[in-house]
């Protein structure tokens, strides 16, 4: 499919009832925002990225997916930041009750990558799983188009291939895109991953792919794997943490942690939530409301007597413990899907695949004995 396919393929999902959502360019950073044509995306940049550092950058071609990922997840429109659950309205003596409907708009997520895949599937097993759904997550979620892309480049800061979440979509889109130049011309190749998937790329103009477009777009993701920036061996990191609760390394994070939660507001797969309440000055409309909140702050564990942690010791070891060990324990999956946003964001330059190699490096032997 050529780049006027791409566009054909927006405009379809417009004349479908969807809010077509993609990347595009706002704020010195690519982020997802919605997509009226092609012209909206970051065609002909890149993000570098390393530990705190994040910048745009001019590629030397016209690419319109040849960057990793920014600061935004999907997240953000499957489990918003901020949620009103009810209000009540006070009529004379009788207050009445009124539950938020649930939303009714359906989405089209244009760019999602293999990580991200994998991230909507560990917040489905969160927000969908068990006895008790999400009822405002599953109406966002059923209505969902996935449009992924496979990556054509990796971010200094991307591990996925070691978490094997990525480079590579192989399952939960309607389409998958992978982004080659074929004589000069830049074209998509795509592949479907639904009958609805299939629907929509038939209304579209498209040529059968030949085995030399298909090997090309192999080796796009073949290369983007080779140069992955991080690597984070996860075969033993469940055992390795909870081994470890007492290991000296975190006595060393605790020093650079600003505990500003900034890791686990970008994080695609963190879903702590408090809920506040608010009412105006009448006190005739009271409402309640649902917002992220972060395993880092001071409020998320207290209780009666004070926070349950309160050193900054105990909020990373909690987070770090619980993103790769006890959340496998709760949802039978890592809760990390090697994206790196946590690194490029924090404002130190922590890495938690560097942190998981020194405990690794400095285990004491079985028998030795370590404290705070």
């Amino acid at each position: 499919m050529t780049i006027d396919g791409l566009q054909g393929l927006l405009d379809e999902l417009r004349r479908r009832g969807y809010r077509v959502v993609g990347p595009t360019i706002r704020d010195q950073a690519i982020v997802y925002d919605d997509l009226a044509s092609i012209d909206d995306l970051p065609r002909g940049w890149t993000d570098e990225q390393d530990g705190g550092r994040y910048r745009l950058a001019r590629r030397d071609d016209d690419a319109l997916f040849g960057y990793a990922v920014g600061p935004h997840s999907w997240k953000k429109f499957l489990h918003p930041p901020v949620l009103r659950l009810w209000r009540a309205e006070r009529e004379g003596n009788d207050v009445r009750v009124v539950p938020e409907p649930v939303p009714d708009e359906r989405l089209a997520f244009i760019g999602v990558r293999s990580c991200e895949l994998h991230a909507i599937a560990i917040q489905d097993r969160v927000f969908l799983g068990g006895a008790h759904v999400d009822p405002h997550y599953r109406a966002r979620r059923e209505g969902v188009f996935i449009v992924a892309v496979n990556c054509a480049v990796a971010g200094g800061t991307c591990f996925c291939a070691s978490m094997n979440t990525g480079p590579k979509a192989e399952a939960g889109f309607d389409l998958a895109l992978t982004e080659t130049v074929v004589e000069g011309e830049r074209v998509f190749l795509v592949e479907t991953g639904s009958d609805q998937g299939g629907a929509v790329l038939a209304e579209l103009p498209q040529r059968e792919a030949t085995a030399a477009d298909a090997a090309e777009a192999e080796a796009v993701v073949a290369r983007t794997a080779a140069s992955m920036g991080r690597a984070m061996r996860a075969d033993d990191v469940h055992e390795l943490l909870l081994r470890n609760l007492e290991h000296p390394r975190w006595d060393d994070v605790a020093e650079r942690c600003l505990t500003c939660g900034n890791c686990t507001m970008v994080c695609p797969t963190c879903f702590c939530t408090s809920v506040e309440e608010s009412s105006d000055l009448t006190g005739a409309e009271t409402s309640r409301s649902r917002r992220w909140d972060s395993c880092f702050t001071m409020d998320f564990s207290y209780i009666h007597g004070g926070s349950v942690r309160a050193s900054a010791r105990s909020r990373y070891r909690q987070w770090m413990t619980h993103k790769l060990a006890t959340w496998v324990d709760q949802f039978g999956t890592s809760g990390c899907v090697g994206c790196g946003r946590c690194i490029t964001w924090c404002p130190v330059g922590i890495d938690i695949t560097e942190e998981v190699r020194a405990i690794r490096e400095t285990e004491p032997a079985e028998g030795d004995s370590h404290g705070d």
